[in-house]
Parts: C-alpha cells; structure tokens; sequence
C-alpha cells in the first residue's frame, strides 16, 4: 500500500510519483482538473482517486466514524455500468466506453469501502460480479482486465472477496484459485530472497523477491483486506520448504522475509533506477500490517515506531492515503492513532474532505478514536521487549524492491 498501488498500475498510467508519492517530496502541482467537492484531497486524482477515496473511508470505519454521505456517494457514483471502477472518472455522468481504463485494484479497494460504509450492496455485488469475470486462469488477477496475473492485484481482489463474505479458495478458474497464484509467486526457499513473493515473473521467467509484493501477498494468503489485528505467531521463523505450500505457509515464508528485510533499520527502501536509495514510508506502513497480521508483533512495532518517528512530513505532502495508511498501520499493532508522535492521524486524515460523524456507538471502542489515551496492549508489551532487548533504531526509510 505505497497508496498501494501495484507495479501495473504504475506503468499504466506512467507516473510513478502521481500514483504513491513515496517520498517527503515538495508539494504537488496544481491539480489537472476540478477536485470535486465529495472528494477527499487537492492534488490531481487522476490517477488515484478512487483509490485513496476508497483508504479513506475504510480507515474512518475502523475508527468507528460514519463517512460523509457525499463522500460515500462520491465513491459509488464513479462506478461503471458494468460494475467496474477507474481510478478517477472526472464526468461519472458519462458512461464508460473502450477508452475508460477501468482496472481491477481500483474496483476490490472500492469493493471494501463501500461494503464497510454501508448502503451500497447492489454497487458492491456488480463490482464482484466483473472482478469474478475478469480471473485469469492461472487464478489470480492483472491490474488491467485480461492483463497478466500479478500478487498485488490479487492480493486486493482477495480482500474484496473477503469483505464480502466469499471464500477465495472457491473462486476458481480453469481448476486454479487465488491462492495457486500466490503460491507460483513465491520465492523457493533456496533461492536469492527466498520466502519473498514475486510480483510477476522477469522476462526470463525468474522470480525475484519484491517487498511490496510481500507485504500485500502476506494479507492475500492470510485471506485479509485491508484491516487487520495482530494475528497467531508463526509456527516458524524461516522458509518453510516445499513445492505445495499452503496458504498459511506462503504468508509465514514472505511474512520471514520481510522481517529480515526491515531487521537493522526499521524501514524499507527505494531503489528506483536512477534515484539515490530513499526511505519508502508507504510500503513500509504496508509491512507494517502485514507482519502484525502474520503474528510477528515485535518486528510490526520496530517498523510503526521508525515510521511514528519519520512519516508524518510524507503524509502531510502525501495527502489522505498516507494518512489512512499510517492508521491502518497503527490500528494493526494496537497503537493510538490519534497520537502519533505527538499529531492526529485522525484529525489530519479527517480535515482532508467532508467530516465524518462519530455514532454512539461506533464498531471500534473510543480509545481507538481521537484521544491522546495511552497506547493499546500490543505497543505496551511491544516497548517492553524491544527495551528488554536492547534494540536500536536507525532514522532513515523507504524500499522499493521490484523486479
């Protein structure tokens, strides 16, 4: 979740920095074209709109808010007749045509969103009726319909499934789940990265490891969305071998991989071609969650702690994904969004678009609202061991491991 979005994505749409600005950058350009007023955000939603929408509502759910009717309608309004989502439609009154390009992680992230606000079941159930369609036979989906399978698309689209009740392994083609998908991704254990999911095979065939890839597989072979606890710790702390992994096997293996990843500084890193090595506060949120959904706790609270220290000028730059991913990230370790190091994530995220209400009696408890209350049972014993221990962490950030 650098904003999550996958490496099709990127090259779809053919700017890296409008997608997931992944960096503490200078502010964005004016935006394109008029940012509508149900929209969360002011820079150009071109490329994301649906996307950081649809991370928006979702953290405020797992808050225990109610969205903003506008901001809800705003996001089911930009579906397509065919139940298919873009990344931004800036005319949702004009019906799709062939040069709308709809894809498939715009349409499972709006999937969760709508289906956690509530309201919206027929727009929900016609967008998992195309995301069924649009399986590839290897089992697993491509950013663009018919486009070669990759993890992280599918890894989202298993979310969606998930949220709306569907059990992924059932959902097959051509004899194939998602699930077979994930397992062709994974690294061999005896190999460079080995554990680590791939996000589609090089052009020699080869899988090499890809840390963003991980962190979304890790969620995808667990059966998670977007929103997750800290989950029951491995049962082992290496790569499991084998040429039949299970689900579970495939998350313990990548979620191993990622931890030795982000083990001496807290964070992972950009290795852009042609850039200097930056700290990648994005997918390290995304890591983040998905080692506390994996059980690794510890290794969870190193990285979110680096990230408490060090994100919050990229979220500022960044706008209301950053923000919805840095909850999604504490809500994940049991930490308190709404003091993060010292600023609210929920207030900051809140200010971005149309506020949201605080029911009576929202789905989380208070203490994972607003306050300044002091951090959950996960952080607490989380500060205990890392002092017991003696571990250190280094300021920097940022990864960007793609094949």
């Amino acid at each position: 979740m650098n904003v999550r979005r996958s490496a099709a994505a990127l090259a779809v749409v053919g700017v890296l920095a409008a997608a997931a600005p992944a960096t503490a950058a200078g502010p964005s350009p004016s935006p394109k074209v008029a940012i509508p007023s149900g929209l969360y955000g002011t820079s150009d939603p071109t490329y994301d709109g649906v996307w950081r929408q649809s991370l928006t509502l979702i953290a405020q759910r797992t808050l225990g808010y109610e969205p903003a009717a506008k901001a809800v309608d705003w996001l089911a309004g930009q579906q397509c007749a065919n139940g298919s989502f873009a990344a931004f439609r800036a005319d949702p009154a004009k019906a799709c045509d062939s040069k709308v390009m709809v894809d498939t992680n715009s349409t499972a992230a709006a999937v969760q969103a709508l289906k956690a606000a509530g309201g919206h079941d027929d727009a929900v159930g016609k967008a998992m009726t195309w995301l069924k369609s649009v399986q590839n036979k290897d089992g697993g989906w491509g950013y663009a319909p018919g486009g070669a399978s990759d993890t992280n698309s599918t890894s989202v689209v298993i979310g969606a499934l998930t949220a709306t009740g569907t059990d992924p392994a059932k959902v097959a083609k051509a004899g194939k789940s998602p699930y077979d998908l994930l397992a062709a991704m994974a690294v061999p254990c005896d190999r460079t990265g080995g554990g680590a999911l791939a996000f589609q095979p090089d052009k020699k065939g080869e899988l090499l490891a890809n840390a963003d890839a991980s962190a979304a597989g890790v969620l995808g072979a667990l059966g998670k969305g977007f929103v997750t606890t800290a989950g029951k710790a491995p049962g082992s702390t290496t790569c499991v071998l084998g040429k039949h992994l299970t689900p579970a096997q495939i998350a313990d293996n990548a979620g191993a991989n990622l931890a030795s990843v982000v083990a001496k500084t807290g964070h992972l890193t950009s290795t852009l071609p042609g850039a200097m090595d930056q700290p990648d506060y994005g997918n390290t949120a995304d890591t983040v969650v998905a080692l506390a959904a994996d059980g690794r706790v510890t290794q969870a609270l190193q990285s979110y702690t680096w990230l408490e220290n060090n994100a919050l000028k990229w979220a500022e730059q960044s706008g209301p994904a950053a923000y919805a991913q840095l909850i999604l990230a504490a809500h994940a370790v049991g930490a308190q969004p709404g003091d993060f190091g010292g600023t609210s994530l929920v207030r900051s995220l809140n200010a971005q678009g149309p506020a949201p209400s605080m029911p009576s009696a929202g789905h989380e408890t208070k203490k994972k609202s607003d306050g300044n209350s002091s951090f959950g049972l996960w952080w607490f014993v989380g500060v205990c061991l890392v002092a017991g221990i003696g571990i250190g962490f280094l300021l920097s950030g940022r990864k960007k491991q793609q094949p």
